[in-house]
């Protein structure tokens, strides 16, 4: 599973940027627009979904669960600080997909019971993509963070997200993650759709060998 984040640089916009995913043959975008107002994200969440739908992608909004229900997204992902898991599972129903944040172990049993479809668990390295950074796991906290959760039986999709490069990909597959989440690794690269492209291939040698 290859999730792409959008961000807003001096290259891209949040569209351009989710265009340059679909294109290299992602199909999972999530919007992440923080600090911008409900009207703003929905104004860009129109053309996102748009985008996705044209490329039979899944439509993600960060955040911003009225704005979720409002274009009729696929789902929303959640911070530690956003509206609760039960509380946007409510006001969605079940339909929606509903993925949370988490950092450690005790994170992910609390999101594991409030019944999220997968967790983004990171960051895996720093990143300048994400203020307020928590922990930083690696190699080392990952692992255990997986052993963990097979001790307990805790059976729910696991997305490494922050910092993560291609040249990562194999490692973190070979600790047990099931997707990986990326942004300015992607968006950085000379040409963004080709490094999607890469990724995609690399994921593919890993799972399927």
């Amino acid at each position: 599973m290859l999730q792409f984040i959008t961000q807003e640089t001096t290259c891209f916009s949040h569209v351009e940027s989710a265009k340059h995913a679909l294109v290299g043959g992602c199909r999972w975008v999530q919007l992440r627009m923080k600090n911008a107002s409900p009207t703003e994200v929905e104004e860009v969440a129109w053309k996102v979904k748009k985008l996705c739908n044209d490329y039979h992608a899944v439509f993600i909004i960060d955040d911003y669960v009225d704005v979720a229900k409002t274009v009729k997204a696929d789902g929303v992902h959640l911070g530690k600080n956003d509206m609760p898991i039960s509380e946007a599972r409510r006001y969605l129903g079940d339909s929606f997909i509903i993925g949370g944040t988490a950092n450690s172990f005790e994170d992910i049993k609390h999101l594991y019971h409030d019944g999220v479809n997968y967790i983004g668990c990171g960051p895996f390295r720093f990143t300048t993509t994400k203020k307020n950074l928590s922990p930083i796991l690696g190699e080392d906290g990952l692992r255990k963070i997986i052993l963990d959760m097979n001790k307990e039986n805790i059976n729910v999709p696991l997305v490494a997200i922050g910092g993560i490069e291609r040249s990562d990909i194999s490692t973190l597959f070979a600790l047990g993650v099931n997707g990986i989440a990326l942004s300015g690794s992607v968006l950085n690269a000379k040409n963004p759709s080709h490094e999607i492209a890469l990724i995609l291939k690399e994921i593919n040698r890993q799972v399927y060998g």
